[in-house]
């Protein structure tokens, strides 16, 4: 048990559950669950059969239940982004989103992307919200404009000078049309580029594609900021080479134009005692090219596809939202959720039957945006979905050997089976255990990757 779990600081009602849990016949079982899924904090239980039949002879290959299992169930991995939620399947879901970033930069034939990419014009561009008042911050002068020299962590930082005058209003119908904003700069962006190519929009699509990969990030104060790869093609994809003037100077004009230009705008009506707004991109817009190894100016592959990963598993719980929808506004006593983000949230409240098509309150979580935190373009890369894919069919490979149905043709084998959903999650003394489980596997992939660095650098030298 001292593998799995430390026993200090446990409230008595989760050791007694814990004693129980490992003292129970199934333990051992249980444990490989756990294990199988990683250690996942809020695991699926199913309850079911599954049945291989031999088509020509009748005989059955393969029968499984869970009748046999602890508590009669599978538990299998939940899959939640959040870190906040399950940090065991968020791992997961970063790593996949860095190798998505990462192969769209330096490519990866087994997912379809050629090395040539190295070779195309790729930038990371920042893009931020407006002002909707000054906030707690900590300027390159150090004091911020309440006189104090904020230190890292403080919980003021991002809140509001005078709460009686932000715009909490303006803050949650900006983030909840960020995607449209989004949608407006990338169709801005391909009319840029046509522009300094001398090209009209259609001649531009015959020559080029305009590629990306894309994160949402809250910033303290609230308000979501898009990190972006961006990426110029040839017409076909990665596969095909940018023309001879699309260069990364010529990118990242194009961007900041883009950015900048007043069609890169999305209105919203006055409805009720709500003034009509404009919502633009903030002034804050960064854009550095993207090299392939470190020259102490820019960025590299590495580093960008590590940036991205580390954010698509955060959202705006970074803030001291909930990271689950909300049922009432007296949720918001129960959880303790400071004032800035209470604010923000009582503004979805109000704003909800004023732009009923908006669904304000059903995202108030997330301070009005619902858009997606990671997105692509169709060519910048491979899917989640698809690399979800490769691990399933390396997992049903190898339990096609395990049962000895790999050597049948698979027309010759009939599989049924029965599924049901039973629950999820686990009793405190099982959250406790699998807390420890994730953090074991989670210590191995960290040795197993720094073996793996250290391989690399000593083929390097």
């Amino acid at each position: 048990m001292s593998n799995t779990a430390t026993l200090a600081g446990l409230d008595p009602t989760t050791l007694g559950d814990l004693l129980r849990v490992a003292g129970s016949p199934g333990f051992d079982r249980w444990q490989d669950q756990i294990r199988r899924t990683g250690g996942c904090a809020e695991p699926i239980h199913l309850t079911g059969w599954t049945l291989a039949k031999d088509k020509t002879t009748g005989q059955t290959r393969h029968h499984y239940s869970t009748e046999g299992e602890p508590g009669g169930r599978l538990r299998i991995a939940c899959g939640n982004r959040r870190a906040s939620r399950c940090p065991s399947c968020a791992y997961t879901y970063a790593g996949d989103t860095y190798h998505l970033i990462r192969a769209g930069l330096v490519g990866d034939r087994g997912k379809d992307i050629p090395a040539t990419v190295r070779d195309h014009p790729r930038a990371f561009a920042t893009l931020t919200a407006p002002s909707f008042g000054p906030v707690h911050n900590r300027p390159a002068s150090g004091r911020c404009r309440c006189g104090t020299t904020h230190p890292d962590g403080d919980t003021l930082l991002g809140t509001a000078l005078d709460p009686a005058t932000y715009d909490y209003a303006g803050a949650v119908l900006f983030n909840n049309h960020a995607g449209e904003l989004w949608q407006r700069f990338t169709n801005r962006l391909r009319r840029e580029l046509a522009a300094r190519a001398g090209l009209t929009q259609r001649d531009f699509t015959d020559r080029a594609r305009l590629s990306f990969g894309k994160v949402a990030e809250f910033q303290k104060r609230g308000a979501i900021h898009f990190h972006a790869v961006i990426r110029v093609d040839g017409p076909d994809g990665p596969d095909s080479p940018p023309p001879a003037w699309a260069t990364t100077a010529v990118l990242d004009d194009a961007i900041r134009a883009a950015a900048a230009h007043g069609y890169t705008s999305v209105s919203v009506p006055a409805a009720g005692e709500q003034p009509a707004r404009t919502f633009r991109w903030g002034t804050q817009i960064d854009v550095r090219p993207i090299r392939a190894f470190d020259n102490g100016t820019d960025i590299t592959e590495q580093a960008v596809a590590s940036y991205v990963a580390k954010y698509a598993t955060k959202a705006a719980e970074t803030t001291g939202t909930l990271d689950r929808r909300i049922g009432e506004l007296a949720e918001l006593d129960r959880h303790h959720v400071p004032d800035h983000a209470r604010r923000l949230i009582r503004a979805c409240w109000d704003l909800d039957p004023l732009y009923p098509d908006r669904r304000l309150w059903a995202w108030a979580h997330m301070l009005g945006f619902r858009g997606h935190f990671s997105s692509k373009s169709r060519h910048y890369s491979t899917t989640l979905g698809a690399m979800r894919q490769v691990r399933a069919d390396y997992r049903a490979a190898q339990e096609h050997t395990a049962r000895g149905l790999d050597d049948r043709e698979p027309d010759t084998v009939l599989v049924l089976a029965a599924w049901q959903y039973a629950g999820h999650g686990h009793t405190p003394g099982e959250s406790a255990l699998a807390a420890g489980i994730a953090r074991s596997i989670q210590l191995n992939r960290e040795t197993a990757r720094e073996a793996l660095a250290d391989l690399h650098d000593e083929q390097e030298w």
